[in-house]
């Protein structure tokens, strides 16, 4: 069958971007229009003003970010989507926390790349005071002196104030703690934590000056309300990076005979993050490979401005230099040099609107963090 043209929906697209583009904002209605367009025609109109909202915020460089599996395996927490849940039987690796030497070759081989962030990521519940914490500041340390790479760490669930200003002494400037999904659909898919445990570990970071890394997984048979929702909690908290994963069904797991998520769906779903997160740094992380196929390079026409370079935690990715020459293709540059400063003058404007005053903010990045509802909520 045919399908009409409808002006109408087309019209609607180009005012909700030219808002953007004028420092507006999407409300939940008109996000949800977005995320439920349908014809082909639509999500390309959708994917071009995506790309235009990308190439007005964020130029033509793309934040490149690779991690580590610093600690494998045995995790006690029973997320359905992973593989290194001690819930299921899967072959995924097990192993301790990881010696400086493998460390810094990570690291100095991301710095090879043009990649802006290694990540430490830890399969653990979180991260409390103790011995680890001393291993983790440590091997943070060793890694920030060499200079190659910003260290980021992913280590589960913050509890204290005093473990997430141990990690910012070390020299952790994000920390990447996914919310996943929406509020609503999280206990279908995790029983062992709560939203709000993530929620107060966000809050804590925040208040102690680490930028925010927190994104989540669509193809879990979550629904696009819940996609949308989990983009304006993104929004709410105040996250720096947004990582969006493909789900990549690992076999052993829950999900592992979920069907894949369809290559369009993902691109639109990219594209609406950029619409309700225009600043952010959109990174297209697990599952590109597989779900994507031969899509791959229009996640940056659907606005991503950044991409996870290497291997996955359990999973392989395509090399790097396919990547590399993907983006030269494209015209687009991995030598970032952003620095974040574009969204701390957003949100310090943000924070003077909410305020009823207009005058320039004197307040230094750090003390911005700290200005945000966010981080000035009670933390346990």
């Amino acid at each position: 069958m045919r399908t009409v043209f409808d002006a109408g929906t087309s019209e609607r697209i180009a005012a909700l971007g030219r808002r953007v583009l004028d420092g507006g904002r999407v409300e939940r209605d008109e996000a949800m229009f977005l995320f439920g367009l349908e014809s082909s025609a639509d999500i390309f109109e959708l994917l071009a003003w995506a790309n235009r909202i990308r190439e007005h915020y964020k130029g033509n460089k793309v934040h490149l970010c690779s991690i580590v599996n610093a600690k494998a395996g045995g995790c006690s927490e029973n997320c359905k989507f992973c593989a290194q849940s001690a819930f299921y039987q899967t072959d995924s690796p097990r192993y301790g926390f990881i010696d400086p030497k493998p460390a810094k070759e990570a690291a100095e081989e991301a710095a090879r790349h043009d990649v802006t962030a290694l990540g430490l990521v830890a399969a653990w519940k979180g991260l409390n005071e103790g011995p680890m914490l001393d291993e983790v500041c440590d091997r943070v340390r060793e890694l920030s002196d060499g200079g190659k790479v910003r260290v980021d760490v992913s280590l589960g669930m913050i509890k204290s104030p005093h473990v997430a200003d141990r990690l910012r002494d070390a020299g952790v400037e994000c920390y990447g703690h996914n919310l996943e999904t929406s509020r609503r659909f999280f206990p279908q898919q995790c029983s062992t934590h709560s939203y709000e445990d993530r929620l107060t570990t966000l809050r804590i970071l925040k208040k102690a000056g680490i930028r925010i890394c927190s994104g989540g997984i669509i193809g879990m048979g979550e629904s696009r309300e819940d996609r949308c929702d989990l983009a304006l909690e993104l929004r709410e908290v105040g996250a720096n990076v947004v990582p969006i994963n493909i789900l990549n069904p690992i076999p052993g797991t829950p999900y592992e005979n979920l069907p894949p998520i369809p290559p369009f769906e993902a691109l639109k779903t990219i594209a609406c993050f950029r619409f309700i997160l225009p600043r952010q740094e959109i990174m297209v992380a697990g599952g590109r490979t597989k779900n994507l196929r031969d899509l791959q390079s229009l996640i940056f026409a659907a606005g991503a401005s950044a991409l996870m370079v290497g291997n996955y935690l359990t999973t392989l990715n395509r090399p790097v230099e396919e990547d590399l020459q993907m983006l030269r293709d494209l015209g687009l540059d991995p030598r970032w040099d952003h620095d974040f400063a574009d969204q701390d003058e957003a949100e310090a404007l943000e924070s003077r609107k909410s305020n009823g005053s207009s005058k320039p903010a004197q307040a230094s990045s750090a003390s911005r963090l700290h200005e945000s509802p966010l981080a000035t909520a009670d933390a346990p």
